[in-house]
């Protein structure tokens, strides 16, 4: 290959590049990226950004030398619009074709909007530095009443942060539990109490009816959130409003594309796409059947597609062990593997009264996940121990196969 190009100029669009370099590829590097900045960490935005305690320069994945090194052709600021694999080229929104041997789609995700909210002041979302920017100029001057809508991790840290500056913080869930998915009901109860904890109010089992707002110039002048409107009457006074209901994998610009989409570009488990010279990673990677919008997986995957990428076929595939973590309300929450609808839930140490345990997933006397609240150092050892299975699984089945 003489061009590669990375679409998508974040965490795994960087690692990607980085991997590139690192695997032998010295031809022409291309980066293509939607936002105007360099990449950047996302898991600050809800944390210590949007609570002021680091700056942007601070957030910033790679610095100068490492750039001089990469080589690359930075293009951001730009969208992709389209890709002709056949041609092998890419089509830029700014009307620029670039061609190109390979790709690697790094496209991401982007927040889900709620419906009725588009016009109105007030109502933000949290998956961009400049989302980040907008919603920490918001809650300048304190008191403000916050209403977050989803309870999910973006949607809890960003309470644990409002409230710890000092705002009247409201969580709005749908479920009966925030995390019941990830955590299963018994768990998600414990992690949910960090909320009334922090003095954080959370409202389950109720959905977002329409947002309330007022004022405008009637000149085209955005009118004013003042409050949400739950679908069980309920009206929560609101100066701002925190949308975190979930993300979209941008692959909007591959329609029309021969490659298949559903919910994420689909590819094998080594993340190759149906055409041997484009891969795909992160968040817009539905790898295996699943995608996975975790820091681990966007971190991940790019060693094993670039490899796959550079041999022209599946070459190597790899299932890694899921693992996020979570800051809230000065607790870390931390979780590894995969469980499973009716698996029993096992806590080995500490309590949960306590607010500190590390408690086990298990499913015929087999551990499936771990969980862990302030338990660093033994979380980390039965993580390395659901690893090595996982390793070991993989190489079952790479071997019957």
């Amino acid at each position: 290959m003489r061009t590669v190009t990375v679409v998508g100029a974040s965490l795994a669009g960087l690692y990607a590049a980085r991997e590139l370099r690192a695997q032998g590829f010295d031809g022409r590097l291309v980066i293509v990226g939607e936002e105007r900045h360099r990449p950047y960490d996302r898991p600050p935005l809800s944390k210590d950004f949007l609570a002021g305690r680091t700056d942007e320069g601070r957030l910033a994945l790679c610095d100068a030398e490492e750039e001089t090194g990469l080589a690359a052709e930075w293009l951001l600021g730009t969208r992709a619009r389209g890709l002709d694999a056949r041609g092998r080229s890419l089509l830029l929104e700014n009307g620029r074709t670039v061609v190109t041997d390979g790709v690697v789609i790094a496209t991401g995700a982007r927040a889900r909007r709620l419906p009725g909210a588009s016009g109105l002041a007030g109502v933000h979302t949290l998956r961009t530095l400049d989302d980040a920017r907008a919603l920490r100029d918001a809650l300048s001057g304190g008191g403000r009443r916050v209403v977050v809508i989803g309870g999910g991790f973006i949607g809890a840290e960003t309470a644990s942060t409002c409230a710890g500056l000092g705002h009247h913080v409201t969580v709005v869930e749908a479920a009966p539990l925030p995390l019941v998915p990830q955590l299963g009901p018994e768990m998600a109860a414990v992690c949910a109490a960090l909320h009334l904890r922090g003095g954080t109010e959370l409202i389950t089992g109720a959905g977002v009816a329409r947002l309330h707002g007022r004022g405008g110039d009637g000149q085209g002048g955005a009118s004013a959130v003042t409050g949400v409107e739950l679908t069980d009457g309920r009206v929560l006074p609101a100066d701002v409003v925190v949308v975190g209901i979930g993300a979209v994998p941008n692959t909007d610009w591959l329609a029309g594309s021969t490659l298949l989409v559903d919910d994420g570009v689909l590819c094998d488990d080594g993340c190759a796409t149906a055409l041997p010279q484009v891969v795909a990673v992160g968040d817009v990677a539905r790898a295996g059947g699943r995608r996975t919008e975790h820091w681990t997986s966007a971190t991940e995957q790019p060693a094993v597609a670039v490899r796959n990428l550079l041999a022209g076929r599946t070459v190597d595939g790899a299932r890694p062990l899921p693992y996020f973590w979570s800051d809230q309300y000065g607790a870390r929450i931390q979780f590894a593997g995969r469980r499973w609808e009716g698996d029993t839930v096992r806590v080995v140490e500490g309590s949960t009264d306590e607010g500190s345990f590390l408690c086990l997933y298990e499913r015929d006397g087999r551990t499936t996940a771990v969980l862990a609240v302030d338990r660093p150092r033994p979380f980390l050892r039965v993580r390395r121990e659901l690893a090595r299975e996982a390793r070991a699984g993989s190489t079952q089945h790479a071997q019957a196969v």
